[in-house]
């Protein structure tokens, strides 16, 4: 079960692949959609759990696909969100591994190749600590 995160924000080439991904194979929901002032489609919001959102911009491709601009899912049980995201046959980037700062995690990449990372908090971390 996905524990927070409010929003993140990614730029889309195709919106009904992304939104396939992320509602029909995650699982998520598509909450609502903004339009511009002109009346033409702007963002999607999928929600993810309360008060947490992704947002998927109209913007067409981006040129930096970079690890570093990943959104973190918190999750209760590292190995049965894995298997969820297996039992769906979305590949995997990085197995389920742990991680310098004592977190288990797992990598996959979204259709648009957005980096998305799953973790199970640990108590030793230090992010529990702080």
């Amino acid at each position: 079960m996905i524990k927070g995160i409010h929003h993140k924000a990614f730029h889309v080439v195709d919106m009904d692949k992304t939104l396939e991904f992320y509602c029909d194979k995650l699982g998520f929901e598509r909450s609502f959609d903004l339009d511009t002032d002109e009346g033409e489609p702007w963002i999607v919001y999928v929600k993810i759990a309360e008060n947490s959102f992704i947002e998927f911009f109209y913007d067409g491709s981006k040129e930096d696909k970079n690890q570093l601009d990943h959104i973190c899912f918190e999750v209760d049980d590292i190995n049965e969100a894995a298997g969820r995201v297996k039992d769906k046959g979305i590949p995997f980037s990085q197995e389920v591994s742990k991680g310098k700062d004592n977190n288990y995690q797992f990598w996959i990449r979204d259709p648009d190749g957005n980096w998305l990372e799953f973790m199970e908090m640990q108590p030793d971390s230090p992010q529990m600590r702080s």
